[in-house]
């Protein structure tokens, strides 16, 4: 009886630690946000969100940079995506457990904890040196596919394996294939854990910059819709950066405190709309 009550307060001990220290991060958090958002976020306006930039004058605006942000993350997700989560279901469903299948799992997972920097200088030798393109926004797109592909694998694999076996048995006893089991049975059920992976590539790639500033340059076009692959690929981040650290113009400090507020209010947005066909899936379910 005495060891019950010691290992019940000691858990209990432990639950309030865990959540003073998640409160504490989510405080950190929000913060953070509040910190951002207010400082730009009552600044935004049309003209700032699609207008051109100026390297001189006051006054500029995000548009390429904004546009280019979109372009290169819709290119990266085309290629990523489709290798990403088919790789996650061969592995995880058709992959034999012998020691090809381990190696493959350890090379994924080394990948994965690789700096962006190194996917960013791959890009630079693979599309400037060797095929001559320049810096550009199919080399950044590429390079962030590359960059996202070992997560999202990763992800979609665990997400698979964490579906019940009983539900693919279910499945078979009513004679349906394998490869329909997973496409209407397993799929469905991993949606959540896999649109979790999505939602985590998405925002690392809107928001990443090291490997956009290697790969696709400092620059942007000087038009808003360009959709030519081979012009300059500088995003939102990079453009950031940029006016942090070398723009000549004199409202450099409000155009990073206004690009930070809709560079986080972006990726929120992003987030939650990846997650919306899971939380539909999960009331469907529920009613």
């Amino acid at each position: 009886m005495k060891n019950k009550n010691v290992r019940l307060i000691t858990d209990r001990i432990f639950t309030g630690l865990l959540w003073v220290v998640s409160l504490f991060i989510v405080g950190i958090l929000l913060v953070i946000l509040y910190f951002i958002l207010s400082k730009g976020l009552r600044h935004l306006s049309f003209s700032f969100l699609f207008g051109l930039p100026s390297e001189i004058n006051a006054g500029g605006g995000i548009g390429p940079f904004l546009f280019n942000s979109f372009y290169i993350l819709v290119i990266s997700l085309a290629v990523s995506l489709p290798i990403g989560i088919g790789s996650g279901i061969y592995l995880a469903e058709y992959a034999p457990n012998n020691r090809v299948t381990e190696i493959i799992r350890t090379c994924i997972e080394s990948l994965a904890s690789v700096p962006s920097i190194i996917f960013g200088l791959f890009g630079y030798v693979l599309f400037v040196n060797f095929f001559h393109l320049g810096l550009s926004v199919l080399g950044a797109g590429i390079s962030l596919a590359l960059l996202n592909l070992p997560i999202l694998t990763r992800v979609t694999e665990e997400a698979i394996h964490n579906v019940p076996q009983n539900i693919r048995e279910a499945s078979y006893a009513l004679g349906v294939t394998k490869s329909a089991t997973i496409l209407k049975v397993v799929l469905p059920a991993a949606l959540s854990g896999i649109l979790t992976g999505i939602s985590l590539v998405a925002c690392r790639a809107f928001g990443e910059s090291a490997v956009i500033l290697i790969a696709g340059g400092t620059a942007a076009s000087d038009t808003m819709w360009n959709f030519d692959l081979l012009s300059q690929g500088a995003n939102l981040p990079v453009h950031l950066w940029y006016v942090q650290s070398e723009a000549l113009v004199p409202d450099a400090k409000q155009i990073a405190d206004k690009s930070a507020a809709v560079l986080v209010i972006i990726i929120l947005l992003m987030s939650i709309a990846i997650r919306i066909p899971a939380w539909i899936r999960g009331y469907r379910l529920r009613k």
